[in-house]
């Protein structure tokens, strides 16, 4: 015998749809928002430039002649540190938009490309919304500052350390032995064992700092593979 069909089965759950006027509005958007992390990054390789420029000057004059300071490669990392910090600034906000982008790139642009489907019961269009309400960084301060070391800095500091090292070494001879190594790293009052050891910790900070910022990415990385969208970083 046939079957009969329910009359009181419940109706299929409706999902909301955007329109063709919304789906335009989205599209502006995203074209915004990647316009202005674009602008963002030109500003993080200014910076990267200004210390680059900055340490090829010291190099030049303290490897001008047998005789010259080597205290312009000791000055100059004072400016990295500068360049650093105004560039980690530079990146939390050019992770804002960079954040965004890839929201809509990742909910709405591939679902949409891919099988047609916008997937708006995921609810991430409310989590975008937020954040146009209320913007925050996406990343900390200590975070932005070891993925520019990561990508940029390490290797500028390291060239300052090898080449500070190696002006020690050879100008205006090279050296014969441990203690007249160290007394040509004596800067005025101050022993050359001291400015050595302040040396070797500033180089070891700022790669202690990397590789935490590149475990915390990968620990963020995990989460989100295992599925969490709660957060744009």
């Amino acid at each position: 015998m046939q079957q009969l069909e329910n009359p009181i089965s419940d109706p299929a759950p409706t999902r909301k749809t955007l329109n063709a006027a919304e789906i335009g509005a989205v599209a502006h958007l995203y074209r915004g928002e990647v316009y202005r992390s674009t602008i963002w990054r030109t500003r993080l390789d200014t910076t990267t430039n200004w210390a680059v420029v900055t340490l090829g000057v010291a190099l030049s004059i303290s490897f001008s002649s047998p005789d010259a300071s080597p205290l312009p490669l000791v000055l100059v990392g004072i400016l990295i540190i500068l360049f650093l910090m105004q560039e980690a600034r530079r990146y939390r906000y050019f992770n804002v938009w960079r954040a965004r982008s890839r929201w809509l790139e990742t909910h709405f642009y591939a679902p949409l490309l891919y099988d047609g489907d916008l997937h708006m019961e995921e609810n991430w269009q409310k989590v975008l919304a937020q954040d146009y309400l209320r913007p925050r960084y996406h990343v900390g301060l200590l975070v932005a500052v070891g993925r520019r070391i990561r990508r940029n800095y390490l290797w500028i500091l390291l060239i300052q350390s090898l080449a500070y090292l190696g002006k020690l070494a050879v100008h205006p001879a090279p050296v014969e032995n441990i203690q007249q190594f160290t007394g040509r790293a004596d800067i005025g009052p101050v022993p050359g064992e001291i400015v050595l050891f302040i040396g070797l910790v500033y180089v070891v900070s700022w790669s202690a700092i990397a590789v935490w910022s590149q475990r915390t990415d990968s620990a963020r990385a995990r989460k989100r593979g295992r599925g969490s969208s709660d957060s744009m970083g």
